[in-house]
């Protein structure tokens, strides 16, 4: 896998790698499950997705467990400060005046020249961010300071002086040369940055949090931190796109030293923060079709997704025959269809050649879902549904879930075809005259246009297509100057370097990537100075490195996932632009890659030790680790960082293949079928949803002996993916999909980004004339007009030269 033409794996050295477990090879692994033991057993994911999981998790996903050592040096600088200038009292037991010229006395101390004791101030303000734990009794009470105390940091301004050592660290050529020359580099090499990312974080993150219980004061504040994250007050920049900056610096190998966890982690975070969730995008969403005049959307689909149940994973093989048997020997064994079985023993023509287990041969069969509608098929199979809570389920009537969609596209295309057939002529786009048509066509028609959606997508594709043609009659375009707008011109003259750069640190985090020589390191940030000597150690960094490339991969996608969906709605160009680099970087084939492992294993991983999670390890004594209780892992049903990078990823593959058929042929290309099918074992419904999404769209191009044997998994899509009417997707007979057409498809499209951009950013080029020209002669012989210095000084030579040695005849110049 190359992305942006460059490898991507984990190099560390070869000493390194001998220490750290590797799965691949069976060390220290703890699979739940294996595939075949009893999958059609396993009950419903209780999972709830969401912008980001709970408060405390994502605290703890900051640190590593080898950094765990620092909580307490970070107690020490602070209490040397501390009782330096203030009486032996608590910091709890002070008050709120005494709090703050405490915070503006660190603050003083931040600006001091010397490296060493401004990290001992930096590390005694991470402490305050911290929650100043040593004073509390539980994690509530840590969480509370932690509030408190950072709401205090940043009314003092602690946060614009972290932006400015940032960029000092950022800018620091002698740990750029010093990294680059070391042969390993470890915690050590990136302590100064660590620290003020660690503070930065905890901020943003904190400050994100919404609590109905904060004071008046502490809201405005908060909206006044959003505003300024978002727009461009640190070095004329958003935060977002310094923190894009240090991405591609790393990816370049000028800065292997850069702890990329943490950078890419704040980055989510200020995304997530500056431009919104989820459920923001949905109300932007709303309100921009009422703006735009458009009638409201005809579901929620957040709502809607978070009602549907899961269907029924693959059952094993053990099972199908056991069951098969069953059937056998009763009465009605002839009502009972014998296709199962023979679909099972047929091999899958798309099956990619596999050697890994034995288990997986069987995904690519007819087993890959059990859908709902088949009741004689679901006995011992299908395991009784977890009931769930009256309030998180939509009462829908009997029938599908989605209402369904039509474009105007679809509806010419119909009346196209029906004219040629019934009249014999056609008439373009009219979709109004319907003279000639017979009643039932009459009826088809009404239906569809009772179903037409049109998109806001749709709206600024007419809206920029008008400026292109008129530019003089349609006036200057009114942009408004949104968080997103400002985000997209900032990172607009490097988008596809930060596109690719994203795209190798997931490469590399990838749990099927194999290490390679040439291929950047993102353990730099987790690897202690020394190695571990015992198998206890190792066992422990083993974990920790697992987690940690859990964490970039959770960070990577989410990223990409809002920046795809902001860009969107903010305007459709900016999304396609974007979208398009992804792809030109091979993000299809790397998703795949992603996808392609034992999934179930993945979203049951362990990777997690919790009694040296942030803030339990810093309230609670620790319990003395064995290889037994990190073997064991937590309870856990599922991990939930891993299914959230997973649904994510699945949504990122739709949002670049839909509507594109060359990127649909990519699918097909290669080979995903079976690959999706295998994620289908998931038993969560939104995972679900998006792999029958990518499953619909390819499905008329993996031809009938696929459909034949796949029938479940059609019937599955047919249940939950939302229809278009007259969407042919279960056949092979799409006129759009002329091979030969999709370079040019991809052509058209990046012309016409291309002029998007050049249009409303590009003030440097433009067509000089369409330049409005001032005719007033007052106003021209009125402008200042700089001329240089030696024209001045030879002024009246150029004046014999130029006017009074020249011959004017007025007569000629009259007439």
């Amino acid at each position: 896998m190359d992305v942006g033409g460059n490898g991507g794996g984990l190099p560390v050295n070869n000493k390194q790698r001998a220490m750290i477990p590797n799965k691949s090879r069976g060390e220290f692994t703890r699979n739940p499950r294996k595939d075949s033991e009893g999958l059609s057993e396993s009950p419903d994911l209780e999972f709830e997705y969401a912008d980001t999981d709970k408060w405390a998790a994502e605290l703890s996903e900051l640190y590593s467990y080898t950094e765990g050592p620092e909580f307490a040096l970070n107690r020490k600088c602070f209490e040397e400060e501390f009782r330096a200038h203030v009486s032996e009292k608590k910091w709890t037991e002070l008050d709120e005046d005494q709090h703050r010229a405490h915070a503006m006395r660190l603050l003083d101390n931040l600006e001091v020249i010397a490296r060493e004791k401004r990290l001992k101030v930096a590390r005694a303000i991470l402490y305050m961010a911290q929650g100043t734990f040593a004073e509390c009794g539980s994690e509530a009470e840590v969480q509370h300071w932690m509030r408190y105390n950072i709401f205090l940091l940043l009314d003092v301004g602690t946060f614009t002086a972290l932006v400015e050592l940032l960029n000092m660290e950022i800018d620091n050529s002698a740990a750029c040369s010093s990294a680059v020359r070391k042969p390993a580099i470890s915690l050590a090499d990136s302590t100064d940055l660590r620290v003020l990312l660690n503070i930065m974080y905890l901020m943003v993150e904190t400050i994100q949090q919404d609590d109905l219980a904060d004071k008046p004061e502490w809201k405005i504040i908060r909206e006044t931190f959003r505003a300024e994250l978002g727009s461009p007050l640190y070095n004329n920049e958003p935060i977002s796109v310094m923190l894009f900056g240090m991405v591609t610096k790393f990816c370049s190998g000028h800065a292997p030293h850069f702890p990329m966890k943490k950078v890419l982690l704040l980055l989510w975070k200020s995304i997530l923060f500056t431009l919104g969730g989820f459920e923001q995008l949905q109300s932007i969403k709303v309100h921009k079709r009422e703006e735009l005049g458009l009638p409201p959307l005809p579901e929620d689909c957040i709502r809607v997704i978070r009602s549907m149940r899961a269907a029924s994973p693959p059952a094993s093989a053990s099972d199908l025959i056991e069951q098969q048997q069953k059937r056998a020997r009763r009465e009605h064994k002839a009502l009972i269809k014998q296709d199962n079985m023979d679909a099972f023993n047929e091999k899958d023509p798309y099956k990619a050649d596999d050697s890994r287990d034995d288990e997986e041969d069987s995904d690519d069969n007819d087993n890959s879902i059990e859908a709902e509608t088949f009741p004689l098929e679901r006995d011992e199979v299908m395991p009784p549904p977890i009931p769930h809570p009256p309030s998180e389920r939509m009462s829908f009537p009997k029938g599908l879930p989605w209402a369904p969609k039509v474009r105007e596209k679809d509806i010419e295309n119909f009346l196209e075809s029906s004219r040629s057939k019934f009249i014999g002529y056609t008439l373009g786009s009219d979709t109004d005259t319907i003279v000639g048509l017979p009643r039932p066509i009459h009826e088809s028609i009404k239906t569809l246009k009772q179903h037409k959606y049109i998109s806001i997508a749709e709206m600024q594709i007419a809206k920029e297509e008008e400026f292109q043609k008129t530019p003089l009659s349609v006036g200057e375009e009114e942009v408004e100057m949104c968080a997103t707008e400002l985000l997209y011109q900032g990172i607009l003259p490097s988008l596809p370097q930060y596109m690719i750069a994203l795209l190798k640190i997931l490469l590399a985090a990838a749990p099927t990537s194999k290490a390679k020589t040439d291929s950047i390191n993102i353990l730099a940030d987790v690897l202690p100075e020394e190695m571990p000597t015992t198998v206890l150690q190792s066992m422990k960094l083993g974990v920790d490195v697992n987690r940690h490339k859990e964490i970039i991969v959770k960070a990577i996608s989410a990223v990409l996932l809002l920046l795809l969906k902001h860009f969107k709605l903010n305007h459709i160009y900016q999304f396609e632009y974007m979208a398009q680099h992804l792809v030109f970087a091979n993000c299809i084939p790397l998703i795949l890659k992603f996808f392609n492992q034992n999934i179930m294993s993945y979203i049951t991983a362990k990777n997690s030790i919790s009694v040296l999670d942030f803030p339990y390890c810093v309230v609670h004594e620790l319990p003395e680790l064995t290889a037994e209780s990190l073997e064991a892992g937590d309870n856990n049903q599922f991990c939930w960082r891993n299914l959230f990078s997973c649904i994510n990823l699945l949504r990122i593959l739709n949002k670049l293949t839909k509507w594109k058929h060359s990127r649909t042929m990519m699918l097909v290309v290669f080979k995903s079928a079976p690959i999706l099918k295998r994620a289908l074992k998931v038993k969560q419904a939104m995972m679900q949803l998006y792999v029958l999404k990518l499953l619909k769209v390819q499905t008329k191009y993996l031809g009938r002996q696929w459909r034949k044997s796949n029938m479940k998994t059609m019937s599955a899509i047919y249940q939950k993916v939302r229809h278009r009417l007259n969407d042919d997707w279960a056949y092979g007979n799409d006129l759009d999909a002329r091979p030969w057409d999709f370079q040019a498809e991809e052509c058209a499209l990046r012309a016409n980004i291309e002029r998007f951009n050049s249009r409303r950013y590009d003030k440097t080029h433009n067509n000089p004339d369409f330049l409005p020209v001032d005719n007033c002669l007052q106003s021209v012989l009125g402008q200042r007009v700089d001329l240089p210095e030696d024209f001045q000084m030879n002024y009246d030579l150029w004046l014999e030269r130029e006017v009074f040695s020249k011959p004017i005849s007025w007569e000629e110049l009259l007439q």
